[in-house]
């Protein structure tokens, strides 16, 4: 099989690691747990300036998406989150208890999601009625101006695909011994950038015609600051250390050399002002507001030892990254690897400390629809 092929669909193919075991994202999604809680007045005043409740009429049902929600239980917090808000305008507005509108909340992911464990995870007194919606937020899920609030969070930096070019042994930009765009050739960060660039267009194309007139999308994503490089930010350095595990593991012959020059994470941490460049190109949304969220991995509150914090960093990338890698290098790895993984977070907790560890919260309205 090329090599093109082998890694075009394995972000899709193969999600977060499902089930409530040792390694599940469900036990190791602390980080994603604390954006989402850092996040919350600043969505809850997004909805109360901008949400244009009284637009609506009052039998219609409000129906919030959260795309990327993965297994639980951050979404059902970022989704208690959002109806509060909303019922907070409502009661600004003047709206009965009685007037509030019905809720209806859809639950996104890739099709090879375990729906099974975040469905078994809701509360069977939830305030809205839940309906799950399989497959990949870069092209549409929901008819036509269907949508009053979008959610995501932890998810956009997900690409597509890996970039074709960095696979590819004939192109200046493939990526030979490495599986990440750090301290790359600047033709693999370019062509991380451009796919990054092309799913933005799509994503925010397909979100224009399912969002409704006034609806509001909320994206909170891991971010490299505007002019800040990218060996600065610490999620591009913690994959870079994965990836200089996998290497040490092909110098030892555990791994393949040709399995690692054909292996990408198809991750890109884009920039406020590259979210804002897709944003105006695509011309259907307007930006309300912008903000950073700083969150460092150095406030873990259970884990005193630098050994605590870097055993737990290296859960959760696993979480995150097993699915993938497993199908790519088999399962027999992991356990080395992660091993190998933890020790080398412990050695440079330092350096992780010292850069930046950013998300921004981008707050987006969707203008009038021109006839």
């Amino acid at each position: 099989m090329a090599p093109e092929k082998e890694m075009r669909d394995e972000c899709g193919a193969y999600p977060m690691k499902s089930g409530d075991g040792l390694h599940s994202y469900s036990n190791n999604s602390y980080f994603q747990r604390e954006v989402v809680n850092a996040s919350k007045q600043l969505v809850s005043e997004a909805i109360v300036a901008n949400l244009d409740i009284l637009k609506f009429s009052p039998s219609t049902t409000i129906r919030v998406a959260d795309l990327g929600c993965s297994v639980g239980p951050n979404t059902f917090l970022a989704v208690q989150n959002i109806l509060e808000a909303i019922e907070l305008k409502c009661q600004n507005q003047g709206l009965l208890k009685s007037q509030i509108p019905e809720f209806q909340v859809f639950f996104n992911d890739q099709t090879s999601n375990d729906f099974n464990t975040l469905f078994s995870s809701l509360l069977p007194s939830r305030p809205y009625h839940a309906a799950g919606v399989p497959g990949s937020f870069y092209s549409r899920l929901f008819p036509n101006h269907s949508l009053h609030i979008v959610h995501s969070s932890a998810s956009i930096h997900w690409l597509s695909r890996v970039p074709k070019k960095v696979v590819d042994r004939t192109s200046p930009a493939w990526n030979k011994g490495r599986i990440y765009y750090l301290n790359a050739a600047d033709e693999v960060v370019e062509a991380y950038s451009a796919q990054c660039a092309e799913d933005m267009r799509r994503f925010l194309q397909a979100r224009a015609e399912e969002i409704a007139d006034g609806g509001l999308m909320i994206l909170i994503f891991s971010a490299r600051p505007n002019q800040i490089p990218h060996s600065q930010l610490s999620a591009n350095l913690i994959n870079d250390m994965l990836g200089s595990c996998l290497i040490d593991m092909a110098k030892k012959g555990i791994v393949s050399e040709e399995k690692l020059d054909t292996f990408n994470l198809p991750v890109y941490h884009m920039s406020p002002q590259e979210l804002e460049e897709a944003v105006e190109r695509n011309g259907c949304f307007s930006i309300e507001r912008m903000s950073s969220l700083s969150f460092s991995s150095s406030s873990l509150p259970s884990l005193v030892s630098t050994y605590q914090k870097a055993q737990a960093i290296s859960f959760h990338i696993r979480a995150v990254t097993e699915e993938l890698i497993k199908a790519h290098f088999g399962e027999e790895i992991l356990d080395q690897l992660f091993d190998s993984y933890s020790q080398k977070l412990e050695e440079e907790y330092s350096s992780m400390i010292d850069s930046s560890v950013l998300n921004f919260c981008a707050v987006l309205k969707r203008k009038k629809t021109m006839n």
